[in-house]
């Protein structure tokens, strides 16, 4: 099974736990956290039975746009009996560029198996409602959900329901504070001694680069950053490796969650700064 990497580190343990090899994709900075078609060209072979997508994507922020999908679709034409699992959860958090799914051409729409749930678009985490979408798998879902879960409760259906058909006032609003928010932490982070932050194209995370910050205050890795920067002022971040295998030659990186007020956003900013900066060499 091939999966992006770094990545929603459920991925890799979920495939393992099914008795599988995981392959890990190589997300890099320099193509705006995206793959190589080329290196997804690699690594496929007569064993691959799954391939991974995640756009926008967790933990960078990245979107798989339109013409990388066209790329993506013509290698995996010449793999007929490889699946794709379309993670579509951040569907709705995109900003400049419009979400394109890769069940949307027709060679990938009988092989594609689209996730999503409620969580994101409109902030119902704490009623764990998700959903997968695919015609010929449908029967072995069902069979599998009701010898596990059962079924979500009745209660969280309907609200599942109203959320999909009901007035989207509120998760357009959403959106646009997330757009605000992300301007305002990419912002303030390029202007952090040692930082550098590309800007996300959705969902609510950014990535930056803290590779000449490590260096700055000594720390060995984005691990040993994160850990001093929480017992020093309190600013909580993850660190590349909670989300899979460092990407060789791609520096340090951590995680900022933006689902936050622009207040907190500009206190712990504010925090790394000062972090940075008094404990420099």
């Amino acid at each position: 099974v091939i999966y992006p990497n770094p990545g929603f580190p459920i991925y890799e343990s979920q495939i393992k736990a099914n008795g599988a090899v995981p392959v890990p994709l190589h997300l890099r900075e320099s193509r705006g956290f995206n793959f190589d078609p080329a290196d997804l060209e690699s690594k496929l072979n007569d064993k691959t039975r799954l391939l991974i997508l995640n756009s926008p994507q967790n933990p960078t922020g990245g979107i798989v746009s339109k013409t990388e999908l066209e790329s993506i679709v013509e290698i995996l034409d010449q793999y007929p009996n490889v699946w794709v699992f379309s993670d579509e959860i951040y569907s709705q958090l995109c900003f400049e560029e419009t979400f394109s799914s890769i069940a949307s051409f027709p060679s990938m729409t009988e092989r594609t198996i689209v996730g999503d749930g409620c969580s994101k678009t409109w902030a119902m985490t704490g009623w764990r409602l998700g959903f997968a979408a695919s015609k010929v798998l449908s029967p072995i879902f069902t069979k599998w959900v009701t010898n596990t879960e059962s079924c979500a409760s009745h209660i969280t259906q309907w609200a599942g329901v109203e959320a999909l058909t009901g007035d989207q006032e509120g998760a357009d609003m959403m959106r646009s504070k997330f757009l605000e928010r992300r301007d305002l932490i990419v912002g303030l982070l390029n202007k952090v001694p040692g930082i550098t932050c590309l800007n996300p194209g959705g969902a609510f995370y950014v990535w930056p680069n803290v590779t000449e910050a490590c260096d700055m205050i000594g720390v060995t890795d984005s691990e040993e950053f994160r850990q001093r920067l929480l017992l020093e002022t309190g600013v909580a971040v993850l660190a590349d490796i909670h989300f899979g295998r460092r990407v060789p030659d791609d520096g340090q990186h951590v995680r900022f969650s933006y689902a936050a007020s622009n207040e907190d956003i500009i206190e712990g900013v504010a925090r790394l700064d000062a972090f940075i900066k008094k404990n420099a060499r």
